[in-house]
């Protein structure tokens, strides 16, 4: 499975091994998701830098992380905000 994630631009053998263990088999499961909730779910269990957000959605897109549009980044940015607004109000 391993080999399936490192075909992918901006996923080397660390991040494989981060999906794989916040419970994405494939890039498939990453696809389904979207970058910001993957992103999110492994910064339960790590501290991870905006450059994997980046490198996710490089990653779906096959390009390389540093060829997002900014737009795209901001918009990635407010899903994340989004995301992590409505996780904390389930958690109250």
């Amino acid at each position: 499975m391993r080999e399936d994630w490192l075909r992918l631009p901006n996923i080397g053998e660390k991040s494989a091994q981060w999906l794989l263990e916040a419970g994405y088999e494939t890039p498939a499961q990453l696809e389904a998701d979207g970058a910001a909730m993957a992103f999110w779910r492994l910064r339960q269990s790590r501290p991870v830098s905006l450059n994997m957000l980046w490198a996710l959605q490089g990653a779906l897109l096959y390009i390389h992380w540093a060829r997002l549009p900014d737009a795209m980044k901001t918009a990635l940015l407010t899903e994340l905000q989004l995301l992590e607004a409505a996780r904390s109000d389930c958690a109250k």
